[in-house]
């Protein structure tokens, strides 16, 4: 699957904000509203909002493994598209049971290369440990398919605490910590999209 790194000059950054729950009535929706807001705030990106409620992919049904980019459906192409355009992510993550949504991972395990030497950052949510085990538990998914995680995370523990008539109500370290990702995103994404070239030249 060919994906072009060509940008305009002065074109911002394109980075895809992924809502990693499906669930009905989950607190990821309006956390993922909140990211969204502040990155548009922050400004420098172009936005790329994904619910994976509203993408709908069935469970992964790929017939070649994603490494060789033969892809068989129109879902897994119009992803493929989506994803390779995309040059950062942000994961908004639940955690369950000390893990990660099986959706948010069913939508990684369609794609490979389109994934790779890419920058992402997490924020993560749900009770006592704000959704961290969740993240630990899926930093080797990411790393097996040459994403670069961010150093700095957001994490929102007791999530249900936060939300207010649908709206996630930040605290000052959380919007913080989002800001010093965001920096961390683009700094990575420099040096990144050289190596994404020199790849991509020797394919």
């Amino acid at each position: 699957m060919p994906i072009s790194l060509d940008r305009a000059p002065g074109e911002p950054m394109r980075l895809m904000v992924i809502v990693g729950s499906v669930r009905p009535g989950r607190a990821g929706l309006p956390v993922s509203l909140w990211v969204h807001d502040r990155v548009a705030e922050v400004g420098g990106f172009e936005i790329d909002f994904v619910d994976l409620a509203e993408l709908e992919l069935p469970f992964m049904n790929e017939p070649l493994d994603p490494k060789l980019g033969r892809y068989s459906y129109r879902h897994t192409l119009a992803w493929s598209r989506r994803v390779a355009a995309a040059d950062a992510f942000v994961f908004v993550s639940p955690e369950y049971n000390h893990s990660y949504s099986p959706a948010l991972k069913n939508s990684i395990d369609y794609l490979f290369h389109e994934w790779s030497r890419k920058p992402v950052g997490f924020v993560s949510y749900g009770g006592v440990a704000g959704g961290t085990r969740g993240v630990a538990a899926l930093l080797p998914v990411l790393h097996s398919l040459g994403l670069v995680p961010t150093v700095a995370t957001v994490d929102v523990p007791f999530v249900r605490h936060q939300i207010d008539d649908g709206f996630f109500i930040p605290t000052d370290r959380q919007s913080a910590d989002l800001d010093t990702m965001l920096i961390e995103i683009k700094e990575l994404q420099e040096s990144l999209s050289v190596v994404r070239r020199e790849a991509l030249a020797v394919r």
